[in-house]
């Protein structure tokens, strides 16, 4: 049997690496070894130590091997994307990997917190989510050649749908199909004035001396940035606001810019990186508030197009494209469609919708129209709408006659599967592996891990 066995492989055997940093000796333990790549008894602890933190209720010893089976076969892509001379850049995955420590934090609540429950510096459990996000995209790009060209037909998925028991078939939650009339809050000068002059106040006292971290988290109305200390994470000018991209790309670090107005409210902004064409801020977002004189003129004005609709005086779809703000759904007579622009649908499911247009949507009747409500839109600014439910399809098994994408896509994913599975067993025939005795109790899908 062909193995792969290289001098830095063979000098691993007895499964133990030995560090030596500035004269002090350390020993990390080793669980497996795939090809080149090594699998640390390290990463498999921290693993299951998340997954029970999640609330995993699978028994420690399982789950262990569990965990292990699925890091040696990440470990057979990663090597075969070497052999590939697969090259993934740390620069490629720094957005995701900020976003993806941003989102870390915001769930902690600190980077303090998130440091003592890792008992690791932020430095170092970045540098452990690059590693992760760097095999990742080496793994997902060896089995997208892998699965290259595979599809169904019609036949298969049928085929499919017949093979699974009664108790198999896949679930499809509560689907809605909604149409909606948006109105913005009105422009009050004055609210905008007040709104101004507190960020103009804020902006003063950094300047004075105080944190601009320590201000963003106690002042900031960016609820998803104030957690973090404003911290944004590195964006692209194509995602953030044009005047909010014109500010930041134009400061030197650590400086804390004029007072920026764009559709959200009023910022200020401090510049802590630029990767290129990539910036990392924190900033401080001042919205104006609504006076109760604004509400009741959104509400009012809603309530009376809902009342004409409802008894036919107006149509709805024709009152969606004349006065509606929400751009996505107005060309589509007030229609709310979801998804990318590769596979655009109309359908919701009920529980993807935001806890207001829930709250609501639960209680209509098909065809029924709303009574005007505040909520906040896909960018998180306060609007006004009344929504009508076109349809609902209750929650049920799937049918093919129903669901047949849904049932075509588990149809490929099962096919794919296989092929995964088929080019693990080849890949197991020609790779060296090397399991450390405290694993070889578990019982592996793939038996020829023991060879």
């Amino acid at each position: 049997m062909t193995r792969y066995i290289t001098i830095f492989t063979a000098s691993l055997l007895s499964l133990s690496i030995n560090l030596n940093l500035n004269g002090q000796k350390l020993v990390e333990s080793v669980a497996a070894v795939v090809g080149n790549e090594l699998i640390l008894l390290s990463q498999i602890e921290e693993t299951v130590l998340q997954l029970r933190a999640g609330g995993s209720r699978v028994p420690v010893d399982q789950l262990r091997c569990n965990v292990f089976e699925e890091l040696v076969e990440q470990k057979l892509f990663i090597d075969q994307a070497r052999l590939d001379s697969i090259i993934v850049t740390p620069s490629s995955v720094e957005g995701e990997l900020n976003m993806r420590l941003n989102t870390f934090i915001a769930n902690a609540g600190s980077e303090e917190v998130l440091e003592s429950y890792w008992n690791k510096s932020i430095f170092e459990i970045k540098s452990d989510l690059r590693e992760m996000l760097i095999d990742s995209r080496m793994v997902g790009e060896v089995q997208a050649t892998i699965t290259q060209g595979i599809s169904v037909t019609p036949t298969d998925v049928k085929r499919y749908y017949n093979s699974l028991p009664p108790d198999s078939i896949p679930l499809v939650p509560a689907m809605v199909e909604l149409s909606i009339v948006q109105i913005d809050p009105p422009a009050n000068e004055e609210n905008k004035l007040i709104a101004r002059q507190r960020i103009l106040e804020l902006r003063s006292e950094i300047l004075g001396g105080k944190s601009f971290e320590v201000m963003a988290r106690l002042y900031s109305e960016d609820e998803g940035s104030a957690i973090n200390g404003g911290e944004v994470g590195f964006q692209t000018r194509a995602t953030l606001a044009k005047e909010y991209a014109e500010v930041a790309f134009s400061l030197k670090n650590n400086t804390v810019s004029r007072v920026v107005e764009t559709e959200f409210g009023f910022h200020i902004i401090q510049l802590i990186d630029r990767k290129g064409d990539m910036v990392n801020t924190r900033h401080i977002l001042i919205k104006p508030k609504l006076s109760v004189e604004d509400i009741f003129k959104a509400t009012s004005t809603l309530d009376s197009i809902a009342g004409l609709i409802r008894v036919d005086s107006i149509n709805f779809e024709t009152t969606a494209r004349l006065i509606s703000t929400h751009k996505e759904s107005r060309v589509n007579g007030g229609k709310m469609v979801s998804g990318d622009r590769d596979q655009i649908t109309p359908i919701f499911a009920l529980e993807e919708l935001d806890k207001d247009m829930f709250q609501i949507v639960r209680n209509l009747k098909v065809g029924e129209v709303s009574d005007a409500f505040r909520t906040v839109d896909e960018a998180n600014k306060t609007v006004f709408r009344i929504v009508r439910l076109d349809k609902e399809i209750p929650a049920h098994r799937a049918t093919i006659g129903d669901d047949y994408e849904l049932l075509m896509s588990y149809a490929l994913a099962k096919k794919q599967l296989m092929k995964y599975q088929e080019w693990v067993e080849k890949k197991f025939e020609v790779t060296y592996i090397r399991v450390s005795d405290e694993f070889k109790k578990c019982e592996f899908t793939y038996s020829k891990w023991l060879k």
